[in-house]
């Protein structure tokens, strides 16, 4: 007898329908899994039989097959169990096949309690859009469910909650849609905790008020990371559309907190120097997201920039150019968004002393040199806003007076933020730095004064093509913040000075 229920499978930010048949046919007992199953799915059989036999069901004797159809897809992870035992137990004619209204997802324990599986998120919003209105999910996941209007999503406790569910005897209750209000919100490091650096303050605030990236150099303790770290501080509240996104994101990754299936605040990741390639960029057996993705619409932080292995470092610069990440291996291929700000910092040489006004520096040149010379021009280049942090003072750090707050810096970045909407609406930009050359001809319209200063900062500072558009888009996000309709001599001075510093260093 041939049965046949739906799940659904997943390949990077794409989900799709999967059609799980099951043949229990005569001859010599054997499982067959076909349709290109993983590893993971491989083993289900497993799984599958000892959760049968412990839940008080009859493992069918004879021949079986399991077709995870279209076979053409790849299927990876553990979420086809549930599916394939349900499929098991209709073919068996010992439960009635469930309407093709329904969708089955979760792995399996040995006594059939149902565990969670990444992926959730996208393949609910999958399962909508191909006409799935109830979804059997296992209780960890089935927030992420109650995100889709449209879906019911239920959760399941183990088999035997199921079963009677189908049968009819102990229904489900689906779950309430997701209220985002319920969420705890977390507290945040805070602004008005950094003593004295106000011109690493104001350059924070340009980058966040443009979404621009941004290299933070300077010795040892002058604040670099704690500056860093309160950036999401000030950056604007996340769009229901950019919570989603991200939260797809998080949820393939198998990253989303407890209870919590809607990211509600900007990410911050901090990976440590040691990250390879693939950890920044994504990728591995199963095409995950990497770092780069996980910090989409918020923040990637690289402190000791010069520590990352080359090739981790030089795996970002079309990613950060382009907003988006493609991964290519010999078993599939996957784009994951990555419009996150890059945020780096680093010492001025290995004992992190030179240019400091009273500690002396016990590096050689040539050890300066070389460690500079790791970060490579096309890196540097990409980063809009160069800002050097100076060691802190005795009266800054004894001083009582109250640094401004974050809440108060945010205000003017949001400002800043909602005069850009206006200016890119219905272009699919949100931000400055992500302006495209034809609205940046449009949009970024200087003074003469203005003109005439770029012009002389090109030829003095040898600047490239890339150095100059960046100038200029970061010289319109300083305008903006100043209210002012057109780029001035002053806006245009102000973001020049934030593109000195690599001749400050690297050209020693």
């Amino acid at each position: 007898m041939v049965s046949h229920v739906y799940s659904m499978g997943f390949l990077g930010m794409d989900a799709f329908p999967v059609q799980v048949e099951a043949d229990v046919a005569r001859g010599l007992p054997a499982f067959d899994l076909v349709g290109l199953p993983g590893t993971a799915v491989k083993e289900s059989r497993d799984r599958v039989r000892a959760a049968l036999r412990n839940c008080g069901f009859d493992f069918p004797l004879g021949h079986i097959t399991i077709n995870l159809a279209p076979a053409g897809k790849r299927k990876e992870g553990p979420l086809y169990d549930l599916p394939i035992l349900v499929a098991l137990l209709a073919a068996s004619g010992q439960l009635a096949a469930p309407g093709d209204t329904c969708a089955f997802l979760g792995e399996l324990s040995l006594s059939g309690e149902l565990r969670p599986v990444r992926g959730v998120l996208p393949m609910a919003l999958a399962a909508r859009e191909h006409g799935f209105t109830e979804l059997f999910l296992p209780v960890e996941n089935a927030a992420e469910g109650s995100l889709v209007p449209g879906v019911r999503s239920y959760p399941v406790p183990r088999v035997e909650d199921l079963m009677a569910h189908l049968e009819g005897k102990r229904l489900l209750q689906p779950l309430a849609p997701y209220d985002p209000r319920q969420a705890a919100r977390r507290p945040m490091p805070d602004f008005s905790e950094v003593r004295g650096q106000a011109e690493a303050k104001r350059a924070m605030e340009i980058a966040a008020a443009g979404g621009h990236n941004l290299l933070l150099i300077g010795p040892p303790g002058s604040g670099k990371s704690m500056l860093a770290k309160r950036l999401p501080s000030i950056l604007p509240a996340m769009t229901f559309e950019e919570q989603m996104e991200t939260s797809k994101i998080y949820s393939i990754s198998g990253e989303l907190p407890a209870g919590e299936p809607l990211v509600q605040e900007r990410p911050f990741r901090a990976p440590h120097h040691t990250v390879s390639a693939v950890g920044l960029s994504g990728g591995g057996s199963v095409l995950l997201p990497g770092e780069l993705s996980l910090a989409h619409n918020g923040v990637l932080f690289l402190d000791e920039l010069p520590e990352f292995n080359r090739t981790a470092m030089e795996v970002l610069r079309q990613p950060v150019e382009d907003g988006v990440v493609t991964i290519s291996r010999a078993n599939g291929r996957v784009t994951y968004p990555c419009s996150a700000m890059l945020v780096a910092a680093m010492n001025p040489c290995p004992c992190g002393f030179f240019g400091h006004p009273t500690k002396p520096c016990t590096c050689s040149p040539q050890a300066v040199s070389r460690y500079l010379g790791r970060i490579s021009g096309p890196l540097l280049d990409r980063l809009d806003l160069h800002v050097e942090v100076p060691p802190v003072d005795f009266a800054s750090l004894a001083s009582r007076a109250p640094e401004e707050p974050s809440e108060r810096i945010r205000r003017r970045v949001e400002a800043a933020r909602a005069i850009q909407q206006k200016r890119f609406a219905g272009s699919g930009v949100f931000c400055n730095a992500r302006m495209t050359p034809a609205l940046q001809r449009e949009t970024c319209r200087m003074t003469a004064a203005a003109q005439s200063l770029l012009e002389a900062a090109f030829d003095r500072l040898g600047l490239s093509a890339r150095a100059y558009d960046r100038v200029l888009k970061v010289s319109r996000t300083i305008a903006d913040l100043a209210g002012s309709g057109e780029i001035d001599a002053p806006h245009v001075a102000e973001a020049v000075q934030y593109r000195s510093l690599d001749r400050k260093y690297w050209s020693k």
